[in-house]
């Protein structure tokens, strides 16, 4: 028997990439294709030890397969699939089914199990979020490793309200700086981070221009919210690359247009967990209320100790929220006194200062 612990398994993920592969695929592991159309003799090819994700086969050739192989099946009469092999964009989150979409969809999907354990389902959804962390995995890692920042805040934060204005022209510098921003994925704070990402390669006072095209639809429940980010997707059409980690989970918030590329997850502490994971370089926190509060202690809890081997920044933005409305920013120095992340800690109002501190405060190894 092969042992999945002491070998390393190539992926196919395109017909191509299967056909160039030749005759010998033992311990590979083959994604989401539909060979009905081949005249392939399945006993000519070594496939001992592959795994067949979600493919699709002539019924003469599956007594082979499944003997030699591992086939998990294309599930039917679920609005996802499993075995993806890239992450969503906001269009296809968004493509028309009906009266509704695909995000909606999936989401009422979701709902619908919530509460209602079904153990085919489960296994489904978690397929489902393992196939997003492979697919976000080879996104941070394509041509050397991203240098990501995440960026934190209220969902419910208005375009019109000041910390919106701040949370992008923060993410703006950063991305100009070589910075690649992750954030929640959905309104406010997060869509903030994915805006200002996306406008890099634009001037901060094009910037503010975009951001005004936007106020007459502030709260993402506003008639025009879509329509409007839309706009200026086609005003600014040289949109810098940038992730969004959303999940279904807390409900239907329409995943924000400005993310390249989306990494939605079921599981939302997977989710959660994989976003203060990757975000290496740092995470700036705006203002917001229980989700970020939470997510400042797991990452508070991943420094201190040092559950990925290294440490990295945490910028507070805002010194009304985290000195004199909460004091969460003393309350987290206390607590790393005599640990070496205290000196990665910052508290500020200003988005170039954030730039400079997180240039000047690199992750460095756990000791």
């Amino acid at each position: 028997m092969n042992s999945y612990k002491t070998k390393y398994f190539k992926e196919i993920e395109g017909l191509n990439e299967f056909l160039n592969h030749g005759y010998n695929l033992e311990n590979c592991v083959i994604q989401d294709i539909d060979f009905r159309a081949l005249n392939i003799n399945w006993k000519s090819v070594k496939i001992k030890g592959c795994c067949f994700l979600g493919c699709t086969f002539n019924q003469d050739a599956l007594p082979y397969i499944f003997q030699e192989a591992t086939v998990f099946p294309h599930p039917h009469n679920i609005p996802y699939l499993p075995y993806r092999k890239d992450l969503y964009s906001w269009q296809e989150l968004a493509k028309a089914n009906g009266e509704s979409n695909v995000d909606l969809d999936i989401y009422e999907h979701f709902s619908k199990y919530r509460y209602h354990h079904d153990v085919v389902e489960m296994l489904f959804q978690r397929l489902h979020d393992h196939a997003i962390d492979d697919a976000l995995y080879d996104l941070i890692n394509h041509h050397g490793e991203k240098k990501v920042v995440g960026m934190m805040g209220g969902h419910s934060t208005k375009r019109t309200d000041p910390n919106y204005r701040i949370a992008a022209l923060t993410a703006q510098a950063l991305a100009a700086d070589g910075y690649y921003i992750a954030s929640g994925g959905g309104p406010g704070i997060m869509e903030a981070s994915n805006f200002g990402a996306y406008m890099a390669n634009y001037t901060p006072q094009d910037l503010l221009t975009a951001l005004e095209m936007m106020t007459d639809a502030p709260h993402y429940t506003d008639p025009d919210y879509h329509d409007l980010s839309v706009s200026v997707l086609e005003r600014y059409d040289n949109g810098n690359p940038n992730l969004a980690i959303p999940t279904w989970f807390y409900g239907h918030e329409p995943s924000n247009v400005f993310a390249s590329s989306i990494a939605k997850y079921f599981s939302n502490s997977i989710r959660e967990d994989t976003l203060l994971a990757i975000a290496l370089h740092g995470v700036v926190y705006a203002p917001g209320s229980a989700g970020t509060t939470q997510e400042i202690f797991m990452d508070a809890a991943q420094n201190h100790y040092g559950t990925f081997g290294e440490v990295s920044p945490m910028v507070f933005l805002g010194r009304d929220r985290y000195e004199k409305e909460t004091n969460l920013y003393k309350t987290l120095y206390d607590l790393a006194e005599g640990k070496a992340y205290q000196k990665s800690m910052h508290l500020t109002d200003d988005p170039l200062d954030v730039l400079d501190f997180i240039k000047k405060h690199p992750p460095f190894k756990y000791e």
